[in-house]
C-alpha cells in the first residue's frame, strides 16, 4: 500500500474520529420558549426574562415574531439570546383570511427583520386545523412555499425550521403530512424542531424519529406528557395534559441522549400550560433536565 493511501486513510479516520467526539462533547444548554410565560409576560416583562435569566436559561424562543421584536431590548438586557422565532403561517401559506387575528405583512418585510434582530431561526410553528386545505394538495403546496421561503432565509443570513406537533403522523404511513414534508422539503433549507410532547400524544418514538432525521432536527421542545393522555393526532387535549419535565411519560433520559447523537443544539423547556406559577414550572423542569 502505498504512503498515499495509508496518509489518506489516517486524516479519514481521524477526521470521523473527530466528528463523533465533536458529537459527543457539545455542551447542552438549555432555553425557555416564552408561550410558557405569555401572561407574565405582558404584564411584568422585566421581572419575568430576569427570573428566566436567574435560573440559567441562556436562550429564548419567541412565540411571536412582533412580539418578539418588541421584547427583543429587555431580552438582550437581561443576556438573553434570541435563537428561534414563530413567525404567522400565513406568511408561508398566503390564506391571511383564516388568520383574522394576524396583522397582514409580506414575507420579505418579515424576513428582514428578523434577519436585522439577529435571531437565528425563521420558524414556521403551526397550521391551524381550519387552514389545512385540500389534503395531500394542501401539504405539497406548503412544502413547496416553504422551500421558497427557506431560500429567501439563506439569502438573509437565516435558517428555516418547521415545528412539529400530532397531526402531521396522522395517516397511512408515507402518505402522511410529515412524508410528503419528507419527500418534497429541500434537506438544506428546511429543518425541524421537534416537540416531544405532541411526538408522545402522536403515538411517535421520538428517539426513532432523531435517528431518521439525524442532521435536520436543530432543534426541540422539552414538554411532559401526563400518562392518561391517549393517543390523538388532534391538538384538542383535556385540562391537566401538560406537566413539568420529569413528572409525566417523556422519556428524557433517552431522547436527550439520541438528540445529541442526532445533532440537536437548541433545546427550549416550555410547558404550555401550567396549573400553578409558570415560572416555577420552568425552574422545576430545568432544574430536572440538567440531571440527565
Amino acid at each position: 500500500m502505498s504512503t498515499t493511501l495509508i496518509s489518506t486513510r489516517r486524516q479519514w479516520l481521524a477526521g470521523l474520529c473527530a466528528a463523533s467526539i465533536s458529537a459527543a462533547t457539545i455542551p447542552r444548554t438549555f432555553g425557555a420558549q416564552l408561550y410558557s410565560v405569555r401572561g407574565l409576560l405582558r404584564r411584568e416583562p422585566d421581572r419575568t426574562l430576569q427570573a428566566l435569566a436567574a435560573m440559567g436559561f441562556t436562550d429564548v424562543e419567541g412565540y411571536s415574531r412582533p412580539g418578539m421584536l418588541a421584547l427583543l431590548p429587555k431580552i438582550k438586557q437581561y443576556g438573553l439570546t434570541p435563537r428561534s422565532c414563530y413567525i404567522e403561517t400565513p406568511l408561508i401559506t398566503k390564506d391571511w383570511e383564516l388568520y383574522p387575528d394576524l396583522k397582514p405583512a409580506t414575507l420579505a418585510e418579515a424576513i428582514g427583520g428578523m434577519a436585522d434582530a439577529g435571531i437565528d431561526y425563521f420558524t414556521m410553528d403551526y397550521i391551524s386545523p381550519g387552514a389545512r386545505g385540500d389534503g395531500d394538495d394542501f401539504y405539497r403546496r406548503t412544502a413547496d412555499r416553504m422551500n421558497v421561503a427557506a431560500e429567501m432565509c439563506r439569502k438573509a443570513g437565516l435558517k428555516f425550521a418547521y415545528r412539529t406537533h400530532a397531526f402531521e403522523f396522522a395517516g397511512r404511513p408515507g402518505l402522511r403530512p410529515m412524508d410528503i414534508f419528507k419527500d418534497r422539503l429541500d434537506p438544506k433549507l428546511v429543518a425541524f424542531e421537534l416537540d416531544v410532547f405532541w411526538a408522545s400524544v402522536a403515538g411517535l418514538d421520538a428517539v426513532e424519529f432523531l435517528k431518521v432525521w439525524k442532521g435536520r432536527v436543530p432543534m426541540m421542545h422539552l414538554q411532559d406528557k401526563v400518562k392518561e393522555v391517549p393517543r390523538q393526532f388532534s391538538e384538542m387535549l383535556e385540562q391537566g395534559a401538560f406537566t413539568g419535565a420529569g413528572t409525566g411519560v417523556v422519556n428524557f433520559p433517552a431522547i436527550l441522549k439520541a438528540a445529541q447523537a442526532a445533532g440537536v443544539r437548541y433545546y427550549f423547556v416550555e410547558q404550555d400550560e401550567a396549573p400553578g406559577d409558570p415560572l416555577d414550572s420552568l425552574r422545576k423542569s430545568f432544574e430536572y433536565l440538567k440531571t440527565i
